[in-house]
C-alpha cells in the first residue's frame, strides 16, 4: 500500500493510503496517480488533512481550491469540504483533472470570492421532490414523495401518446383474483395490480446534453417500473411474502428525515424511508445517499449508497424466484441503436472488476450517450450477477446471490454501493472501463461513512 504523508510547515503528519500531502508555504498536495487511473477518469478524490481556520472558512464559503503550479494561468480546481472534526482534521473532495500518470502536485489556495459554478439541490415546494441541478440544468430528480401517474415526467414528445396496457400476468395474478372475484380475469389489465403510486426512486436522469435517459411508469405491462430504484421482488417477513419491487404488500414511505448539501464539487441527498408492511407496520429503516458530482467534458459521476436495517426479526430479501431480477433496478428509455453490455472478471482475477453499460441515441440528442454502472467490491456477495432484458431497455447488477435469501439484521445494517456514470458516446473501451472501476475502488475514492456522518 502506498502511504499518504502531510508536511504542514514544520509538522509531519501521516494520513490515509494513496495520497501524499505536504506543504512548506503554500500547502502542496501531492497525489500518487502512477497508473493514471484518477486523472484519465476525472475521478473524485477524498483527502484527509489538517486545515487552519482560514482554510476551513474558505472551504465553507466555496473559496478553497487547488491549482497546478506547472501550468501557467491554470484554472482553479474546486475543493469541497466533506467533513471536519473539532475544526482540525478535515476531509476535502475534488475532481482529479486529466494529466500524465505519476505524482501529481497541486497547491491549496484560498480564492477571494466563491466559485460560481455549483451543483445545487432544490426541493420543490409543491411536490416535495428533490431536484439536483448544475448550471441551471436539471441533472436528476429524486422522488422522495409519492408520484401518481398524472405527475410522471416524460419526454416532451411522448406527452400525447395514448397508453396501451397489456393483459395481466405474473406472480400476484391468482392472489389478486381471489380477493376480487367480481373481475373477469380475461379483461383485467396490468394497471389493476401494478400501476400503484410510488416513491423513493430516481427519475428522470438526464444525459450531458439534456436527453432523458430513464423511464417511469411505462405504458405497457410493467407500470411498476420506475427508472432507477432499489427494491426486491421477494421480501419475506416471517412466513409472509411481499414485493416492494412490484408494489405489493410492502412499500417504501418517506419519514421526512432528509438532508441536503451542495457545493462546487458535488450535491448530496441523504433520505430516510421506512418499509411499511401492508402500508401500516414499519419493518425496515432505509437510508439512501445520492451524491452527484460536477460534470466533466465527457461524463458525470453519481454515487449511490443504500443502507437497510431491519426493525423486525425474520426479514429476508431475494431476487424473483431467487434466480433472476432484483436489487438495483434500472429501466431506461428505449433509444435508437440500443446496446447493452456487461462484464465481470474471472473469479481468480486480482482484482475482480464488474461493470455494465447501456447506450444508444436517446430522444433529445442526435449523438449516442449512455449509463455505466460499477459495483463496489465491498458489497456483500460481490460481484453480483448481471441481468439484462433488452426488450425492456434494462440491465442491472442483481443482489443477493443466486439461490439465496439475504437476512436483514436488526443490529448490523446491509450497505450496498454503486457508481453510475453518465457518459457521451457509445460503449466505452475496456481500458477506460477498467480505470473507472479502479478509481471507484481505490482508497482515495470518497465513500459515504454513515457512522461518521451520524456523529
Amino acid at each position: 500500500m502506498k502511504k499518504l504523508n502531510l508536511l504542514f510547515k514544520s509538522l509531519f503528519y501521516t494520513i490515509t493510503p494513496f495520497l501524499f500531502l505536504f506543504s512548506c508555504s503554500p500547502t502542496v498536495i501531492s497525489i500518487d496517480d502512477t497508473n493514471g487511473v484518477l486523472g484519465k477518469t476525472n475521478a473524485p478524490v477524498s483527502v484527509e488533512l489538517i486545515l487552519n481556520k482560514n482554510q476551513i472558512n474558505a472551504a465553507e464559503d466555496g473559496r478553497l481550491a487547488l491549482i497546478d503550479p506547472t501550468i501557467a494561468d491554470a484554472d482553479p480546481i474546486p475543493v469541497q469540504l466533506e467533513s471536519t472534526r473539532e475544526n482540525t482534521d478535515a476531509h476535502v473532495v475534488f475532481i482529479m483533472p486529466d494529466g500524465n500518470p505519476g505524482i501529481r502536485n497541486f497547491e491549496l489556495i484560498e480564492n477571494k470570492s466563491p466559485i460560481n459554478d455549483r451543483v445545487k439541490v432544490i426541493q420543490d415546494s409543491k411536490s416535495g421532490q428533490v431536484i439536483i441541478e448544475e448550471a441551471d440544468e436539471k441533472v436528476l430528480q429524486y422522488n422522495y414523495q409519492t408520484v401518481y401517474k398524472k405527475d410522471v415526467v416524460r419526454p416532451s414528445n411522448d406527452k400525447n401518446v395514448k397508453p396501451v396496457f397489456s393483459r395481466v400476468s405474473g406472480v400476484y395474478f391468482d392472489e389478486y383474483l381471489k380477493s376480487h372475484p367480481e373481475i373477469n380475469k380475461d379483461t383485467i389489465v396490468s394497471t389493476s395490480i401494478y400501476a400503484v403510486p410510488r416513491s423513493d426512486y430516481i427519475h428522470p436522469l438526464y444525459g450531458l446534453n439534456g436527453e432523458m435517459l430513464t423511464r417511469d411508469w411505462p405504458d405497457s405491462g410493467h407500470p411498476h417500473h420506475r427508472a432507477i430504484f432499489w427494491a426486491w421482488p421477494e421480501v419475506e417477513y416471517g412466513s409472509e411474502r411481499g414485493d416492494i419491487y412490484a408494489l405489493q404488500r410492502v412499500f417504501a414511505r418517506p419519514t421526512g428525515n432528509i438532508k441536503f448539501s451542495e457545493g462546487p464539487v458535488y450535491a448530496q441527498v441523504v433520505a430516510e424511508n421506512l418499509w411499511m408492511w401492508e402500508d401500516t407496520e414499519p419493518i425496515v429503516r432505509e437510508h439512501a445517499v445520492i451524491r452527484v458530482y460536477r460534470s466533466t467534458t465527457n461524463s458525470r459521476i453519481i454515487d449511490l449508497t443504500i443502507k437497510l436495517l431491519a426493525l423486525k426479526d425474520s426479514i429476508t430479501i431475494a431476487t424473483r424466484f431467487t434466480n433472476s431480477y432484483g436489487g438495483l433496478n434500472l429501466r431506461m428509455q428505449t433509444p435508437e441503436s440500443q446496446e447493452i453490455s456487461f462484464f465481470t472478471d474471472e473469479a481468480e482475477s486480482k482484482p475482480v472488476r464488474a461493470w455494465s453499460d447501456f447506450n444508444g441515441v436517446f430522444k433529445g440528442d442526435d449523438s449516442p450517450s449512455g449509463l455505466m454502472v460499477l459495483q463496489h467490491h465491498d458489497n456483500p456477495d460481490y460481484p453480483g450477477d448481471w441481468a439484462e432484458y433488452p426488450d425492456l431497455a434494462w440491465v442491472q447488477p442483481t443482489f443477493p446471490a443466486l439461490g439465496t435469501r439475504y437476512p436483514l439484521s436488526t443490529e448490523k445494517a446491509l450497505i450496498l454501493r454503486y457508481r453510475l456514470i453518465v457518459h457521451v458516446g457509445g460503449k466505452p473501451g475496456t481500458d477506460i472501463s477498467e480505470k473507472r472501476w479502479d478509481a471507484y475502488n481505490e482508497a482515495s475514492a470518497p465513500i459515504y461513512n454513515f457512522e461518521t456522518a451520524e456523529q
